[in-house]
Formats: C-alpha cells, sequence, structure tokens
C-alpha cells in the first residue's frame, strides 16, 4: 500500500464523538467517501478515536464496506457473507485473517495478468481456447436441436401454446447461433 505522506507514517485520521473525521495531514474534516478513495488510491491511513487514542481503523473500514454493499455497489455473495459469519468462535477463527489476506493479495498479483491476457486477443490464450471450445459445442448442440432453422428465425406461427413456446424457443435458438456466430469470426 502507498504511503499516506512523508516517510513511512500513515496519515492519521481522528473521529470525534460527534462522527466527524479530520486528517490530520490536510487539516480538514473527511468523511468515509474520502477515506474510501484514499484506500483506492493506496493511500495508507489509519484512524483514531480522537479521545481515547484507540485505533478503530478496522471498524472504520468494516463501516466503510457495509455502506459499499448497502448503496448497490454488492460485491460480496450472501453464501460467502454466511460462511465468514460462522467462521467467529471456530476453531479456525485464528487463521482466517492471514488466510484471506493472501488470498486477496494472490487475487490482485493475477488480476493484472489476467487483464493483459484477454487484451492480448484470442491467439495464444488458453481461455480463449476453451471460449472456443465451449462456442464449438454451443454450435453443435444447436444445430442438432435445431437443424433446419440454422441462422433463419422461426416464423411464427398461429398454433396451441405448447407449439407457440417451442418456436419461441427456436428462435431464442436462432438467435443465439447467430450471436455465436457472429462471435466466431
Amino acid at each position: 500500500m502507498a504511503k499516506g505522506h512523508e516517510g513511512d507514517e500513515p496519515v492519521i485520521i481522528k473521529k470525534y464523538a460527534n462522527r466527524r473525521l479530520y486528517n490530520t495531514s490536510s487539516s480538514s474534516y473527511i468523511t468515509l467517501d474520502d477515506l474510501a478513495n484514499m484506500t483506492r488510491k493506496g493511500t495508507d491511513f489509519q484512524v483514531l478515536d480522537a479521545k481515547t487514542g484507540d485505533d478503530i481503523t478496522h471498524s472504520i473500514l468494516t463501516q466503510i464496506i457495509m455502506e459499499e454493499e448497502a448503496s448497490g455497489q454488492q460485491m460480496l455473495p450472501v453464501s460467502f457473507l454466511r460462511q465468514l459469519i460462522s467462521m467467529y468462535g471456530n476453531s479456525m477463527q485464528a487463521m482466517m485473517p492471514s488466510y484471506l489476506e493472501a488470498t486477496m493479495s494472490n487475487f490482485r498479483e493475477h488480476q493484472s495478468k489476467f487483464k493483459d491476457a484477454f487484451e492480448q486477443g484470442m491467439g495464444g490464450n488458453p481461455f480463449a481456447k476453451m471460449a472456443e471450445t465451449n462456442i464449438a459445442v454451443l454450435r453443435a448442440a444447436t444445430e442438432a436441436l435445431m437443424p433446419k432453422t440454422r441462422g433463419v428465425p422461426a416464423e411464427p406461427e398461429e398454433k396451441p401454446a405448447k407449439d407457440d413456446e417451442l418456436a419461441a424457443l427456436r428462435e431464442q435458438l436462432a438467435m443465439m447461433q447467430k450471436r455465436l456466430d457472429e462471435i466466431g469470426k
């Protein structure tokens, strides 16, 4: 993480009883959104209770996550949250912080590699080869299910409900086939 300011010291943020956050580096009041942006930029900071001097960085970061999740920026699946909560009080609880930190660090390292591989195109990318194989399988399945309608959308006909559903499914499959053909080019 990037350093806050001069030297190796993090930026000190003081939280007052009135819930206001004060950035001692910029001598200004800030919001949780500002702290979230500082985190995204890699600015190292420490949040201290102004009255007691206790380090409350953990609870403030947790609060930022809660606000992000509540504002529609959901990233944490419910199943993950349930599993995480179930780890509290578990004998493995002491190992979870270091495990999660190592996992996130590993993800961040590989994130740029995946992005670079994707941007380099389909050429020698192993994921592209898997995608091509999947497209070929989908094409074969589509052709097996709809040999007459390859590339031609089904014409709507007035028939009983089951025939309407079948026609709608055929039309959807034809559109999917067309899209797959465009992607494969």
